[in-house]
Protein backbone atom coordinates (compact mmCIF):
# COMPACT_ATOMS: atom_id res chain seq x y z
CA UNK A 1 0.00 0.00 0.00
CA UNK A 2 2.93 2.82 1.29
CA UNK A 3 4.78 1.24 -1.92
CA UNK A 4 2.36 2.09 -4.77
CA UNK A 5 1.39 5.86 -2.73
CA UNK A 6 4.86 6.70 -2.98
CA UNK A 7 5.16 6.42 -6.96
CA UNK A 8 1.89 8.70 -7.07
CA UNK A 9 4.04 12.47 -6.66
CA UNK A 10 6.40 10.80 -9.11
CA UNK A 11 2.78 10.61 -11.91
CA UNK A 12 1.21 14.35 -13.04
CA UNK A 13 -1.41 15.72 -12.20
CA UNK A 14 -4.54 13.95 -13.33
CA UNK A 15 -7.24 16.35 -14.51
CA UNK A 16 -11.43 15.65 -14.63
CA UNK A 17 -12.36 15.47 -17.88
CA UNK A 18 -15.35 17.08 -18.75
CA UNK A 19 -16.08 14.71 -21.09
CA UNK A 20 -16.90 11.93 -18.42
CA UNK A 21 -20.12 14.11 -17.81
CA UNK A 22 -21.50 13.51 -21.16
CA UNK A 23 -22.96 9.76 -21.25
CA UNK A 24 -24.57 7.73 -24.26
CA UNK A 25 -27.86 7.18 -23.29
CA UNK A 26 -30.03 10.27 -22.49
CA UNK A 27 -33.22 9.34 -22.43
CA UNK A 28 -35.83 10.89 -20.27
CA UNK A 29 -39.20 9.79 -18.73
CA UNK A 30 -41.62 10.84 -16.55
CA UNK A 31 -40.06 14.09 -16.44
CA UNK A 32 -36.76 11.91 -15.26
CA UNK A 33 -33.68 13.01 -17.41
CA UNK A 34 -30.84 10.06 -17.98
CA UNK A 35 -33.41 8.17 -16.36
CA UNK A 36 -32.04 4.21 -17.32
CA UNK A 37 -28.58 5.72 -15.78
CA UNK A 38 -30.77 6.99 -12.52
CA UNK A 39 -32.89 4.05 -12.33
CA UNK A 40 -30.53 1.55 -12.79
CA UNK A 41 -29.01 2.69 -9.17
CA UNK A 42 -32.13 1.03 -7.05
CA UNK A 43 -30.20 -2.31 -6.90
CA UNK A 44 -27.55 -0.64 -4.71
CA UNK A 45 -30.14 0.69 -2.64
CA UNK A 46 -31.53 -2.43 -2.18
CA UNK A 47 -28.36 -4.95 -1.36
CA UNK A 48 -27.10 -1.83 0.45
CA UNK A 49 -30.45 -1.90 2.95
CA UNK A 50 -30.46 -5.64 3.26
CA UNK A 51 -26.94 -5.70 3.97
CA UNK A 52 -27.12 -3.09 6.54
CA UNK A 53 -30.04 -4.59 8.23
CA UNK A 54 -29.15 -8.10 8.57
CA UNK A 55 -25.18 -7.85 8.33
CA UNK A 56 -23.77 -5.77 11.04
CA UNK A 57 -21.25 -7.76 12.14
CA UNK A 58 -19.04 -4.84 12.91
CA UNK A 59 -18.32 -1.37 12.23
CA UNK A 60 -16.34 -2.70 8.84
CA UNK A 61 -19.26 -4.56 7.71
CA UNK A 62 -21.60 -1.86 8.31
CA UNK A 63 -19.46 0.41 6.61
CA UNK A 64 -19.46 -1.46 3.18
CA UNK A 65 -23.35 -1.64 3.17
CA UNK A 66 -23.95 1.71 4.30
CA UNK A 67 -21.24 3.04 1.37
CA UNK A 68 -23.67 0.38 -1.42
CA UNK A 69 -26.38 1.83 0.00
CA UNK A 70 -25.46 5.29 -0.19
CA UNK A 71 -23.70 4.60 -3.73
CA UNK A 72 -27.46 4.00 -4.64
CA UNK A 73 -28.23 7.69 -3.86
CA UNK A 74 -25.45 9.18 -4.84
CA UNK A 75 -25.09 8.01 -8.09
CA UNK A 76 -28.46 8.61 -8.79
CA UNK A 77 -28.28 12.07 -7.49
CA UNK A 78 -25.07 12.51 -9.97
CA UNK A 79 -27.19 10.96 -12.97
CA UNK A 80 -30.10 13.33 -12.88
CA UNK A 81 -27.43 16.31 -13.51
CA UNK A 82 -23.91 15.35 -14.36
CA UNK A 83 -21.65 17.81 -13.63
CA UNK A 84 -18.10 17.80 -11.19
CA UNK A 85 -20.67 19.03 -8.05
CA UNK A 86 -22.57 16.31 -8.42
CA UNK A 87 -20.18 13.76 -9.08
CA UNK A 88 -18.37 14.50 -6.05
CA UNK A 89 -21.62 12.64 -4.17
CA UNK A 90 -21.43 9.58 -6.24
CA UNK A 91 -17.84 9.00 -5.25
CA UNK A 92 -17.81 9.76 -1.95
CA UNK A 93 -20.15 6.78 -1.12
CA UNK A 94 -18.07 4.32 -3.31
CA UNK A 95 -14.49 5.45 -1.26
CA UNK A 96 -16.62 4.28 1.56
CA UNK A 97 -17.26 1.13 0.57
CA UNK A 98 -13.81 0.39 -1.36
CA UNK A 99 -12.19 0.96 1.55
CA UNK A 100 -14.30 -0.90 4.05
CA UNK A 101 -13.78 -4.15 1.86
CA UNK A 102 -10.23 -3.95 1.68
CA UNK A 103 -10.27 -3.21 5.27
CA UNK A 104 -12.44 -6.77 6.03
CA UNK A 105 -10.45 -8.30 3.69
CA UNK A 106 -7.14 -7.65 5.76
CA UNK A 107 -8.99 -8.38 8.69
CA UNK A 108 -9.80 -12.02 7.40
CA UNK A 109 -6.66 -12.67 5.55
CA UNK A 110 -3.90 -10.85 7.50
CA UNK A 111 -4.91 -9.54 11.30
CA UNK A 112 -8.55 -8.81 12.51
CA UNK A 113 -6.99 -6.28 14.83
CA UNK A 114 -5.23 -4.97 11.78
CA UNK A 115 -8.54 -4.81 9.49
CA UNK A 116 -10.06 -2.84 12.53
CA UNK A 117 -7.23 -0.25 12.61
CA UNK A 118 -7.25 -0.22 9.36
CA UNK A 119 -10.88 0.87 8.81
CA UNK A 120 -10.81 4.84 9.99
CA UNK A 121 -7.90 5.52 8.81
CA UNK A 122 -8.66 4.21 5.22
CA UNK A 123 -12.18 5.88 5.02
CA UNK A 124 -10.42 9.35 5.83
CA UNK A 125 -8.28 8.85 2.81
CA UNK A 126 -11.32 8.33 0.81
CA UNK A 127 -12.55 11.33 1.94
CA UNK A 128 -9.20 13.54 1.47
CA UNK A 129 -8.77 11.53 -1.72
CA UNK A 130 -11.98 13.33 -3.02
CA UNK A 131 -11.02 16.91 -1.50
CA UNK A 132 -7.59 16.48 -3.16
CA UNK A 133 -9.52 16.24 -6.68
CA UNK A 134 -11.98 18.87 -5.27
CA UNK A 135 -9.66 21.74 -4.40
CA UNK A 136 -6.64 21.14 -6.55
CA UNK A 137 -8.34 18.82 -9.81
CA UNK A 138 -6.40 16.32 -9.57
CA UNK A 139 -7.59 12.56 -9.19
CA UNK A 140 -4.05 10.80 -8.81
CA UNK A 141 -4.88 9.67 -5.21
CA UNK A 142 -8.86 8.65 -6.09
CA UNK A 143 -7.82 6.54 -8.35
CA UNK A 144 -5.50 4.66 -6.49
CA UNK A 145 -8.21 4.92 -3.98
CA UNK A 146 -10.45 2.83 -6.42
CA UNK A 147 -8.01 0.75 -8.27
CA UNK A 148 -6.05 -0.41 -5.27
CA UNK A 149 -8.10 -2.56 -3.95
CA UNK A 150 -8.89 -4.15 -7.08
CA UNK A 151 -5.33 -5.22 -7.97
CA UNK A 152 -4.27 -5.94 -3.78
CA UNK A 153 -7.59 -8.13 -3.17
CA UNK A 154 -7.15 -11.07 -5.67
CA UNK A 155 -3.53 -11.59 -4.33
CA UNK A 156 -5.00 -11.69 -0.98
CA UNK A 157 -7.68 -14.04 -2.06
CA UNK A 158 -5.16 -15.84 -3.56
CA UNK A 159 -1.80 -15.98 -1.60
CA UNK A 160 -3.34 -15.61 2.15
CA UNK A 161 -5.36 -18.44 4.23
CA UNK A 162 -8.87 -17.45 4.55
CA UNK A 163 -10.69 -17.59 8.22
CA UNK A 164 -14.18 -17.90 6.73
CA UNK A 165 -15.94 -19.89 3.69
CA UNK A 166 -17.36 -18.04 0.77
CA UNK A 167 -13.92 -16.91 -0.38
CA UNK A 168 -15.61 -17.84 -3.83
CA UNK A 169 -18.08 -15.37 -3.53
CA UNK A 170 -15.17 -12.18 -3.39
CA UNK A 171 -13.33 -13.83 -6.33
CA UNK A 172 -16.94 -13.67 -8.22
CA UNK A 173 -17.17 -10.16 -7.08
CA UNK A 174 -13.93 -8.74 -8.53
CA UNK A 175 -14.87 -10.25 -11.74
CA UNK A 176 -18.43 -8.52 -12.15
CA UNK A 177 -16.23 -5.75 -11.13
CA UNK A 178 -14.01 -5.87 -14.19
CA UNK A 179 -16.53 -6.71 -16.02
CA UNK A 180 -18.66 -3.69 -15.28
CA UNK A 181 -15.42 -1.20 -15.77
CA UNK A 182 -15.74 -2.72 -19.71
CA UNK A 183 -19.33 -1.99 -19.53
CA UNK A 184 -18.54 1.70 -18.36
CA UNK A 185 -15.36 1.86 -21.06
CA UNK A 186 -17.46 0.82 -24.11
CA UNK A 187 -20.92 3.23 -23.10
CA UNK A 188 -21.82 4.58 -26.16
CA UNK A 189 -20.70 1.73 -28.47
CA UNK A 190 -22.70 -0.60 -26.67
CA UNK A 191 -25.53 1.58 -26.72
CA UNK A 192 -25.25 2.58 -30.59
CA UNK A 193 -25.57 -1.46 -31.13
CA UNK A 194 -29.52 -1.65 -30.61
CA UNK A 195 -30.27 1.61 -28.61
CA UNK A 196 -31.69 -0.48 -25.82
CA UNK A 197 -29.24 -0.12 -22.79
CA UNK A 198 -26.31 1.45 -22.55
CA UNK A 199 -23.18 0.52 -21.20
CA UNK A 200 -23.07 2.46 -18.31
CA UNK A 201 -26.35 1.47 -17.47
CA UNK A 202 -25.13 -1.96 -17.31
CA UNK A 203 -22.54 -1.39 -15.75
CA UNK A 204 -24.35 -0.40 -12.61
CA UNK A 205 -26.05 -3.37 -12.93
CA UNK A 206 -23.45 -5.93 -12.88
CA UNK A 207 -21.65 -3.31 -10.01
CA UNK A 208 -24.88 -3.83 -7.91
CA UNK A 209 -24.49 -7.42 -8.97
CA UNK A 210 -20.85 -7.64 -7.65
CA UNK A 211 -21.94 -6.21 -4.58
CA UNK A 212 -24.98 -8.87 -4.38
CA UNK A 213 -22.41 -11.32 -3.60
CA UNK A 214 -20.85 -9.73 -1.25
CA UNK A 215 -24.04 -9.85 0.64
CA UNK A 216 -24.12 -13.37 0.48
CA UNK A 217 -20.96 -14.02 1.53
CA UNK A 218 -21.56 -12.37 4.94
CA UNK A 219 -24.82 -14.39 4.82
CA UNK A 220 -23.61 -17.52 4.15
CA UNK A 221 -20.00 -17.58 5.40
CA UNK A 222 -18.73 -19.64 8.09
CA UNK A 223 -15.65 -19.94 10.32
CA UNK A 224 -13.13 -22.15 9.17
CA UNK A 225 -12.03 -24.18 12.58
CA UNK A 226 -8.04 -24.24 10.98
CA UNK A 227 -6.51 -21.44 8.93
CA UNK A 228 -3.33 -22.74 9.20
CA UNK A 229 -2.77 -22.80 13.14
CA UNK A 230 -4.04 -25.06 15.76
CA UNK A 231 -7.23 -25.65 15.35
CA UNK A 232 -10.12 -25.09 17.77
CA UNK A 233 -10.56 -28.03 20.30
CA UNK A 234 -13.80 -30.15 20.37
CA UNK A 235 -16.28 -28.20 22.55
CA UNK A 236 -14.60 -24.60 22.42
CA UNK A 237 -16.75 -21.61 21.06
CA UNK A 238 -15.68 -19.94 18.29
CA UNK A 239 -14.99 -16.67 20.62
CA UNK A 240 -12.96 -17.95 23.05
CA UNK A 241 -9.01 -17.23 22.97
Amino acid sequence: MLGSMAVLPLLPPVSQEQGYHHFADIRSLLGIPNVWNVLSNLPFLVVGAVGVARCREDATTTAIFIGVLLTGVGSSYYHWSPNDNTLFWDRLPMTIAFMAILASVVGERLSVKAGAILLWPLLALGLFSLLVWRQFDDLRLYGWVQFFPSIALPFMFLLLPPRYTGTRYWIVAVVLYAIAKVFEHFDAPIFAAGYVVSGHTLKHVVSALACFTILRNFQTRRLILSVGREPLREGRSVGQP
